[in-house]
């Protein structure tokens, strides 16, 4: 049962692999101490048996059990609070929680991302929370909502009952020997809200940031809660003292920085510096004048890079800012009025700088507040914001690209809190433009420092553990070739058949030599694809005059070669080849599904050019360099620059770019020689327009790569294709199933059976399938084996396509990438080309893309099965959440893509 519920949560909520880790240790931790479910505990007894199931627990550091869950910033740990909300009421019944907050700003968040219809939303998906939404009770509203559902019956609307309270202003209260506010008697409650929680039987604590107020006396206040248990998370499991930092003691979970970088769940952080830079050379006024600069030309040139980007893939476009961190609010103040003044990049961030410190009062600051709120926003402006000590824990946002550190701190301390805050991904996942997936940090003074310190054992950038658990034989790896029923009924030997989970089957030809020539007909049939004229379709092979011809071509392979003996036993018998030829064509037919083998060419002339269209250089502002950057990788030490130098002048300006848009395949410079000095004119104006003339030539030549990139992504948008027509070709009326090769356990799993380990099951392979068309096949979710479940019972015949078996291709960016289909299944009615993907990805360029090629591949193969009596094809798109075992397959075919009108090249 907790199983069942574990993977429920752990499916509907999407979690990733860090995050479903942390739900099963808590799970492993409630099944190892029952007792924690309930009161009266002996807390020795169950740290006791805790420290036997977690070898890293020492203590849990509370007066009641309290475990600790260490998840890197940007992993999710607000997400995670929510998985165990909903694990503990669907599979334990707990109703009742207490969720604390270090400050203000995290409480607002954690208020937001509990609240349904919000965009981050932590429990998107659990459908149970759909029907009885939880009640959010706050540190603001707790005298009425902790009075409406006060003693009532369980199956009240909200069940579930969510207190969330700002840690940062019960320490304020209790200030002086005070009862904070929540333990006060209020009449409308008839006693304190305080009393009222400590006498719940279910309540759990869950302390975000908890390395924030490990000592506080807000904390030991809310000891007397007497929670069951207490689970807590945090990216800095340790607390600071005088003596350096102490490691908390009941950590069950830790999945550091480090491991989030290589697994590529955050950004990669570098530090920057100037070539060759001697800060000794600088007054310290100097210093921060170059970095300012520098940390600018950083952020305008991620600024192209970006929507270069999402230009070339068809995604959102990110608007970067750069954070300049200030010693203090005068110092920000002067920063301020730098950055806004004429005399800087000539004025170009005028109402495009934020200074966000304790500064700011009254109207200022919440236009403060409103604005950095809004900073992910491509339409609003701020692209600077400069800060004091206020952006810490709770400030998530993806856009932070570029930071200027310009107040002391050592090296440790600078790189905690300066990546802390520029972590996370835009698109939630790495692109593979390193630009585009790094944060940079301005440390021309402190490079050297930064590097030494990132290189140390413990640094947080580079700090891993590896546990080595004891060895599985589901941890071993096999390389696996599968291929079709029909192939290991008729070209492999009965005894080479593997039974995997399901009884081996009978052999269907009881001879060797009945064997030999069953394995003629397959390799004849083979040949046979190409005449599509002779043979359109599988079935066509059981024509007489096509049988015919198969049986003369075996017969005359059986043949002996000249000079060669054949020998056999002296009592082998006598077979019939034709029955033979006739019961191989029917086994080959029982177990394929017609694919044709469809191609688009265009008849005539082809011709190919690009629409004139005006240039989008409003986010151009690239800046010319003095010297060369240096960027260093803080984790991989790969070194980067963005090279200043000059290496050859051109004799017009227009000429760095074009040079560079001629090493794109799809441009012809005579035929589109034109529009290129257009296009490439207009940059050299806009760059002319903020840049004297030798600073344009110099930003030409420096950034004529990024430029052209730039030019040939908005140039894609306007290209256009004419051919006097098209021709659709098919070659093939079928095609023979392809093998399929897999990277596996030894194990075969039956497909029915549940699997306990959904992150285990892209490693395992499945059998005892009666109606797919190979004996195993290999799922890349537990969604994907549910719906071969549902196949086996409702579809006639099924497959899971190899790479190159439907050679469909669809548009990427510039690039023409394969789509695989996750299924392929024929029905008394039809053949459907099947993909199942999360209900959040259905809507993605990418999946869309790829449905559209499908879409245009199916009404194509339809057409051509009208004309020889076949099924027609459709193409189906299921959101995860859909698939369950009671539904019907015809229940999906509401989920049909149809092919859009257009040109049939997109195939």
């Amino acid at each position: 049962m907790n199983s069942r519920v574990q993977n429920h949560v752990t499916g509907r909520l999407s979690l990733r692999p860090p995050q479903a880790e942390s739900l099963a240790k808590l799970v492993r931790a409630l099944e190892a101490a029952p007792a924690l479910l309930g009161h009266g505990q002996d807390v020795a007894a169950i740290l006791a048996t805790l420290k036997a199931a977690f070898p890293g627990l020492k203590d849990f550091d509370r007066e009641f059990p309290s475990l600790c869950f260490a998840l890197a910033t940007g992993v999710g740990k607000t997400r995670l609070m929510g998985a165990f909300v909903a694990y503990l009421h669907l599979a334990h019944g707990i109703n009742n929680f207490f969720v604390l907050a270090p400050n203000l700003t995290i409480y607002n968040k954690l208020i937001t991302d509990f609240t349904p219809n919000t965009p981050k939303y932590v429990f998107k998906g659990i459908a149970e929370f759909a029907h009885q939404v939880p009640l959010i009770i706050t540190g603001d509203n707790y005298d009425q909502s902790g009075a409406v559902v006060q003693d009532q019956p369980a199956g009240f609307v909200h069940d579930v009952r969510i207190n969330i309270f700002n840690i940062s202003k019960i320490n304020a209260e209790v200030r002086g020997g005070k009862e904070p506010r929540i333990k006060r008697i209020k009449e409308v409650l008839g006693d304190s809200y305080f009393n009222h929680l400590a006498n719940l039987p279910d309540l759990v604590l869950l302390m975000d940031e908890s390395h924030r107020y490990r000592a506080s006396a807000g904390v030991r206040s809310i000891n007397e809660l007497k929670p069951l248990f207490g689970l807590e998370v945090t990216a800095t499991p340790f607390v600071e003292s005088p003596r350096g930092p102490v490691p908390f003691k009941n950590v069950v979970m830790d999945y550091p920085l480090a491991q989030a970088m290589e697994d590529g769940f955050v950004k990669e952080p570098a530090a920057v510096t100037q070539r060759n830079f001697n800060a000794k050379e600088h007054t310290p006024e100097e210093i921060e004048t170059i970095k300012l600069k520098d940390g600018v030309r950083l952020h305008e040139t991620t600024k192209v890079e970006l929507l270069t980007y999402a230009r070339e893939n068809g995604v959102k476009v990110v608007k970067p800012f750069m954070l300049v961190i200030a010693r203090d609010t005068t110092h920000a103040g002067r920063l301020l009025n730098l950055l806004e003044s004429k005399d800087f990049c000539e004025g170009r961030y005028q109402g495009k700088v934020i200074q966000v410190d304790s500064s700011r009062t009254g109207a200022q600051e919440e236009e403060m507040i409103t604005r950095l709120l809004a900073v992910e926003n491509v339409d609003e402006p701020t692209e600077i914001v400069i800060h004091v000590n206020m952006l810490k824990e709770g400030w998530d946002v993806t856009n932070l690209y570029t930071i200027v550190p310009l107040r002391a701190a050592n090296a440790r301390t600078l790189i905690e809190q300066s990546i802390g805050r520029g972590l996370r991904l835009p698109y939630g996942r790495r692109t593979g433009v390193a630009e585009v997936d790094r944060l940079n940090i301005v440390a021309h003074d402190r490079f050297q420092e930064i590097i030494d310190e990132a290189n140390r054992g413990d640094s947080p950038i580079r700090l891993k553990q590896t546990i080595l658990e004891v060895p599985d034989d589901d941890d071993k790896k096999v390389s696996t070739q599968v291929n079709s029923n029909a192939v290991t009924l008729l070209r492999e030997a009965p005894a080479m058949i593997d039974a995997g989970t399901s009884p081996a089957p009978a052999p269907v030809f009881a001879t060797p030599r009945e064997h030999q020539a069953a394995h003629m007909v397959m390799e004849v049939i083979a040949t046979y694809e190409v005449r599509r004229d002779f043979v359109p379709t599988s079935k066509a092979l059981l024509n007489p005059e096509v049988q015919s011809a198969i049986l003369a071509e075996v017969t005359e392979r059986l043949k002996p070669v000249q000079g060669t003996q054949v020998e056999f036993l002296p009592d082998t018998p006598a077979f019939d080849l034709p029955a033979v030829v006739a019961k191989a064509t029917e086994i080959l037919i029982q177990h394929t599904i017609d694919i044709p083998r469809i191609t688009v060419l265009p008849i005539g002339e082809v011709r190919t050019g690009f629409h004139p269209f005006k240039l989008d250089v409003s986010q151009l502002h690239l800046q010319p360099g003095e010297s060369t950057i240096l960027i260093q990788n803080l984790r991989t030490n790969e070194q980067n620059t963005l090279v200043s130098e000059i290496d050859a002048k051109e004799k017009r300006p227009e000429d760095y770019i074009i040079l560079e848009l001629l090493n794109f395949d799809d441009i012809d410079y005579p035929a589109h020689s034109d529009l290129l000095y257009e296009l490439c004119g207009q940059v050299v104006r806009h760059l002319r327009s903020y840049l004297s003339e030798n600073e344009t030539i110099r930003v030409l030549a420096q950034h004529r790569r990024l430029i052209a990139r730039n030019i040939h992504a908005q140039m894609m948008v306007h290209f256009w294709k004419e051919a006097t027509a098209h021709e659709v070709k098919i070659s093939r009326g079928y095609t023979e199933l392809k093998p399929c090769n897999y990277t596996t356990t030894p194990t075969t799993h039956h497909f029915r059976a549940t699997v306990t380990e959904p992150g285990r099951i892209r490693q395992m392979l499945f059998g005892g399938f009666a109606r797919c068309l190979y004996p195993s096949q290999k799922f890349d979710s537990d969604t994907e084996r549910r719906f071969a479940i549902i196949l086996e019972r409702d579809a006639l015949k099924w497959f899971k396509p190899a790479k190159g078996q439907f050679q469909i291709y669809y548009k990427l960016g510039t690039e023409q990438p394969e789509y695989i289909p996750d299924f392929v299944a024929e029905t008394q009615t039809a053949i459907l080309m099947v993909e199942t993907k999360a209900q959040t990805d259905v809507d993605t360029p990418v999946v869309q893309a790829k449905a559209d090629a499908a879409a245009i591949w199916c009404k194509q193969a339809s057409d051509y099965a009208a004309t020889v009596g076949g099924k027609p094809w459709k193409y189906l798109l299921l959101p995860h959440d859909e698939i369950v075992e009671s539904r019907r397959f015809a229940d999906f075919l509401r989920f049909e893509v149809k092919s859009r009108e257009g040109s049939p090249e997109q195939i």
